[in-house]
């Protein structure tokens, strides 16, 4: 091993060391947060659980890690979380507690602001229990810090497995200065994932639609301001655009929080915004079959927070999801607690 694999080497473990030691620590706030809002007394994983959390967390940052070394994407966006908006959110969160704790023990999920009433039923609820569900600028606020909390510092690590295939598509496509690649983000919430695939693509034009319009704002606040994106407040259902418009399209998050009919609508509409030959990325929850020795954590999800279309998701199938929308699945790939679905469209 010569001097420059040597560095290389180091800097890996390194990474993957100190970031899982991270993840150790932000499991232990969460734990904090979560006996502090609800009462939850988390149950020890079994051996076998532990063993498979552990391997995932560590495959997670070694791909993290690989792909800024190869440049995929720019080594900036894997040397730290966005601690500055964290500790601005910090504060916030912990002064809406005692809201979101009377929420969840009293099992009340439609303490909503009053223009739910416009939204779709499944929409209009507080998912996770949280003030003004996806309704309100402090839910805005709120969200990014108790997601990473939540999943111990690895959300944003994440959403970054599904740059690597829209890089290598626009890479192949010959996408540049000038021929700029369309890419819409569907359901973009505060735009973290935008952020990532504009650092890795600066000639991409990017567009990111979601139904909330705190979120949109949030997103419009954060996001870089040399960045071109556009940003829509619209229904993924029957999104605003013509067909084949987009080049590229990703989702994330998105369909375990939506019944099963519409989540066959938004894969529908995914794939007729998206030029013959383009490319879908499909990421969300591990599910059921995918890691049966987690079935336990998995299913703890839905019973601690307010997530009403879960259990049913988790027992589907995502590949075939995406394959029945039209789609020919090219890979489907797990990182930690993610599964991401590589598609295209047919010519």
């Amino acid at each position: 091993m010569d001097g420059t694999d040597l560095r290389a080497e180091l800097s890996r473990n390194y990474y993957v060391r100190s970031r899982t030691a991270r993840t150790a620590a932000l499991r232990m706030a969460y734990i904090a947060y979560a006996r502090t809002v609800a009462g939850w007394q988390l149950r020890r994983p079994t051996a076998e659980a532990r063993a498979s959390l552990r391997r995932r967390i560590e495959e997670l940052f070694e791909r993290d890690w690989q792909d800024a070394n190869d440049g995929i994407y720019p080594r900036e966006l894997i040397e730290g979380l966005p601690w500055r908006e964290y500790a601005l959110a910090a504060p916030k969160l912990l002064a809406d507690l005692p809201r979101t704790r009377a929420r969840i023990r009293m099992g009340r999920h439609d303490e909503l602001p009053g223009q739910a009433e416009r939204y779709p039923t499944y929409y209009a609820r507080n998912f996770h229990y949280q003030t003004d569900g996806y309704l309100g600028h402090t839910s805005a606020e709120l969200y990014d810090l108790q997601v990473e909390l939540i999943f111990g510092g690895t959300a944003d690590v994440m959403r970054r497995r599904l740059v690597p295939p829209v890089v290598r598509f626009a890479r192949a496509q010959g996408y540049g200065t000038a021929r700029p690649m369309k890419l819409l983000d569907v359901a973009c919430g505060t735009g973290h994932l935008l952020r990532f695939l504009g650092k890795a693509l600066p000639d991409a034009r990017l567009y990111g639609l979601d139904l909330s319009p705190q979120y949109i704002a949030r997103a419009r606040e954060t996001l870089p301001r040399e960045m071109e994106v556009s940003l829509v407040c619209d229904d993924a259902e029957k999104m605003p655009f013509v067909d084949g418009h987009f080049d590229a399209a990703t989702n994330l998050y998105l369909l375990h929080e939506v019944p099963r009919d519409v989540r066959a609508r938004v894969l529908g509409e995914m794939f007729r915004v998206v030029r013959p030959g383009g490319l879908a990325v499909v990421a969300d929850s591990l599910q059921l079959h995918d890691a049966p020795e987690l079935s336990r954590e998995l299913r703890a999800f839905p019973e601690r927070f307010h997530e009403p279309y879960y259990e049913e998701y988790a027992a589907q199938d995502l590949t075939a999801l995406v394959a029945a929308a039209g789609f020919t699945v090219r890979e489907t790939t797990l990182a930690f607690l993610t599964k991401i679905v590589v598609a295209e469209k047919p010519g």
